[in-house]
């Protein structure tokens, strides 16, 4: 086994061992603060309904006087009293000596009209017989209306009523300060980032609330028909979450709104919070490097009982792969080598008589001279391949060695240069100076790199550009290397199929379909990734990221 097969062991017997500590103690943290989360925000929800039906109390307290003390002076005195300018200023001044809540008074007759009015405004043209209120107060007796701007023009609420002397229906209206009905509702806010307002059945604001406008979603699940007693939400309001407590009032059909910030009710619910995983974290702790030490120990003895049979099995590896790298040689220098040295001999030959024979004089000469140039330039070029293709051959043993991604790069491209020229193929280099060396198998990495180049350049068959860049990701430590053509692209059904073993696009006998599949997996058992990106007509990129320092991975 190698090493990073003994640290693939060791992770997952640190893993298993983890899991089998670490479930139990994480599962009976999150149960304890599960379950105390729950009392708390029972406890919450509990205080903020006691909350609301106490404000509400007071809400209704502080209206059920102004309608008494309206509705005694309607009673106490006389329309003819009523109907006195003087009479009906005095009452007015009267009334804000113990409460400076009403703004003005006046008396409407049953058209609609002031009789006598009080206050700073000049209401005597205006007529109220088609006002939702005075309707109201002609059925009920007794009314207070919803905050409306009316013909002043601001917002303003009214409590009126109404009374029956001398055969004819008179009606007492008082008009309430809304900005003392305002501080009366804001009182009832509840910390730093708490709000309190009313609105009405149908979700209007009756009060100005602490923090701008209201969305109804806030409130919505409260509102139809008025219910007893007190309801309580959660919502999440611009990343924040609030609680929301709601309560009808008994004096007027007005539902009580309170928030309360859930990070300021919740506070000893994070500090318990806190203190929990502060318990269970150490607890992790001490099991993590536990079970990372006695790992270490397995790890460290399985390696020391598997050294020699690994060496044992690379010896054995090594020779096969060497006997066979001997084979390969051998079949090339016959096959190829002796070939050139008969061409090159017989190229020599040839010189020697043009140089020895009077055929200087012949008008061909200078064509003899060229053809025994180009064939000697072109036994040479073909040396030269030959050398390549044993070095790219000379190591094939799997051991990692210190290498720079760029140089292989340049170095698998020779194999194609002649394909390369012959196809008007143009190679544009975008190569990043700042590489770092990676620890990988050179052979290897060109076997990939040169399969690729070859699917490039067969899909664009002529006149294209190939794209090579490198790059290396220091967060991730990864060199990647992107193989760009411009040729035809795939459609969806291949690009499914594309890492499969013996898919190919290509004619019969032309592609075994194994290139890519045997390219994905070297990369991936060299630690590394390989993906691609293809669109029909614009393409396709190939692109392989390898890691700077080897990891093996079992297939």
């Amino acid at each position: 086994m190698s090493i990073f097969g003994l640290k693939d062991l060791g992770t997952k017997i640190a893993i298993t061992a983890l899991c089998f500590s670490l479930i139990p103690l994480i599962g009976l943290g999150v149960t304890m603060y599960s379950m105390f989360a729950s009392a708390y925000h029972t406890k919450v929800r509990a205080n903020l309904i006691t909350l609301a039906e106490n404000k509400r109390q007071g809400i209704d307290l502080f209206l059920r006087e102004q309608v008494a003390q309206l509705r005694t002076v309607a009673y106490s005195h006389s329309v003819d009293e009523l109907s006195s300018q003087d009479k009906l200023d005095s009452i007015l001044t009267t009334m804000q000596l113990g409460s400076r809540t009403f703004i003005d008074v006046g008396l409407i007759n049953e058209e609609g009209m002031h009789v006598s009015y009080s206050g700073p405004y000049n209401l005597y043209q205006a007529n109220y017989k088609n006002e939702d209120w005075f309707n109201q107060v002609m059925v009920r007796k007794i009314y207070v209306s919803d905050v409306f701007e009316g013909f002043r023009g601001f917002p303003h609420m009214v409590i009126a009523i109404k009374k029956q002397e001398k055969g004819r229906v008179w009606i007492l209206r008082a008009t309430i300060d809304s900005d003392i009905f305002d501080s009366l509702v804001r009182w009832l806010q509840i910390g730093d980032s708490g709000d309190a307002y009313l609105v009405n059945r149908a979700g209007d604001l009756q009060t100005r609330p602490r923090f701008g406008n209201k969305s109804k979603d806030v409130y919505a699940s409260f509102l139809g028909s008025p219910f007893s007693g007190a309801r309580t939400a959660e919502f999440e309001s611009q990343k924040r979450k609030i609680f929301v407590g709601g309560i009808w009032l008994e004096q007027k059909d007005w539902l009580l709104v309170i928030e309360e910030d859930m990070r300021g009710e919740l506070q000893p619910l994070f500090e318990t919070q806190a203190a929990t995983w502060a318990v269970v974290g150490s607890g992790i702790a001490f099991i993590i490097i536990g079970t990372l030490l006695i790992t270490r120990m397995i790890v460290a003895q399985q390696d020391r009982s598997n050294r020699e049979q690994a060496q044992l099995n690379e010896e054995l590896i090594q020779s096969s792969k060497m006997a066979a790298l001997g084979k390969l040689a051998a079949g090339v220098a016959h096959e190829v080598n002796n070939p050139l040295a008969v061409i090159r001999e017989k190229a020599g030959w040839m010189r020697d008589l043009l140089e020895e024979e009077d055929v200087g004089k012949s008008p061909n000469f200078q064509e003899f001279e060229d053809a025994v140039d180009k064939i000697e330039q072109h036994v040479e070029r073909a040396g030269n391949v030959v050398h390549r293709m044993l070095g790219f051959a000379r190591r094939m043993e799997p051991v990692c060695n210190d290498l720079y991604v760029n140089d292989i790069l340049k170095q698998t491209t020779a194999f194609l240069d002649n394909e390369i020229r012959f196809r008007n193929i143009e190679l544009v280099w975008n190569l990043a100076s700042d590489l770092p060396t990676i620890q990988s198998d050179a052979a290897q990495i060109q076997q990939v790199i040169l399969n690729l180049f070859n699917n490039a350049i067969d899909a664009i068959d002529r006149n294209g550009h190939i794209t090579v860049t490198t790059g290396y990701d220091a967060v991730m430590e990864m060199v990647s290397i992107s193989l760009r053509d411009d040729g035809p692209g795939m459609d969806k059904d291949v690009q499914k199929r594309i890492f499969d073993p013996f898919f190919t696009t290509k004619k019969v006998g032309e592609g075994t379909g194994l290139g890519l599949s045997i390219s994905y997996s070297i990369i991936n058992k060299l630690g590394g990734s390989i993906r691609f990106e293809s669109e029909e007509g614009q393409g396709t990129e190939f692109v392989i990221h390898l890691p700077v320092k080897h990891h093996d991975r079992k297939e």
